[in-house]
């Protein structure tokens, strides 16, 4: 999204990714159990995703489940995982007839088969989508992905395949689940909570954050297009000084 206001441009972040927290509180101030407030959350889900291409976003990343999320209670943990089964049986199609790409990252062994494939299915399905780019985060973490490139890189090392006097930081990216995308421009965490919560740690070294208070659940079009128009406000010199 560029606008024209006098000498102002506006620039829109060509990748958002976004924390989705507040689902368990939305819940809770209507008096319903928690899941009743993720499911609230993932419909809000494809309003945001159909937002994209009019604000000007390509690649959308969404935090769907950590790999700390396993501590919560056994029934939250299961109505979550049937959750995301559900999602991606119920929006496949709607997805592909809106060229949304999808794909996920995480640590997928930790999941169970059923919707590893799923997943694979729903990428497959929308392999060949050129619009829309959303990546959902599952069983994700941020150092455990570091942990898990590193450990790849070191047996490329090993088996001869790199030399460790070339690894530079240009080199561990290639390796992380996110290979394939653009480091993210914003990064936005609902619910008025200022932490990161090991959400793409590497990846976001340079991203603009806004943090909300705004509930995930009543996270409208309207509002992501107003964060959308803050950054574009906003001056990126990347470790530079302004001139």
């Amino acid at each position: 999204m560029a606008q024209d206001e006098g000498t102002l441009v506006v620039k829109a972040p060509r990748h958002v990714a976004i924390i989705m927290d507040g689902n368990g509180r939305w819940a809770r101030m209507r008096g319903r159990p928690r899941l009743f407030g993720h499911h609230a959350g993932a419909r809000r889900v494809r309003e945001i995703v159909e937002a994209c291409p009019d604000l000007g976003v390509k690649y959308l990343t969404i935090f769907g489940f950590s790999t700390e999320n396993w501590k919560r209670t056994q029934i939250e943990v299961a109505g979550l995982m049937s959750l995301f089964r559900s999602y991606i049986r119920k929006e496949a199609r709607a997805l592909r007839e809106k060229n949304v790409r999808v794909r996920f990252i995480g640590d997928r062994p930790g999941l169970d088969e059923k919707l590893r494939s799923l997943m694979d299915e729903l990428e497959e399905m929308t392999a060949g989508c050129t619009g829309t780019n959303l990546t959902i985060a599952l069983n994700y973490g941020g150092r455990d992905e570091v942990a898990r490139a590193t450990k790849r890189l070191a047996e490329d090392v090993a088996a001869g395949r790199l030399d460790p006097a070339q690894i530079d930081e240009e080199t561990l990216p290639k390796y992380l689940d996110t290979c394939v995308l653009p480091d993210p421009d914003l990064v936005i965490r609902t619910s008025g909570e200022a932490r990161i919560s090991n959400f793409l740690l590497w990846q976001s070294a340079y991203a603009e954050y806004e943090f909300i208070d705004t509930l995930w659940p009543d996270f409208s079009r309207d509002v992501f297009a107003g964060v959308v128009q803050s950054y574009g406000m906003r001056e990126r010199r990347y470790g530079g000084a302004k001139a």
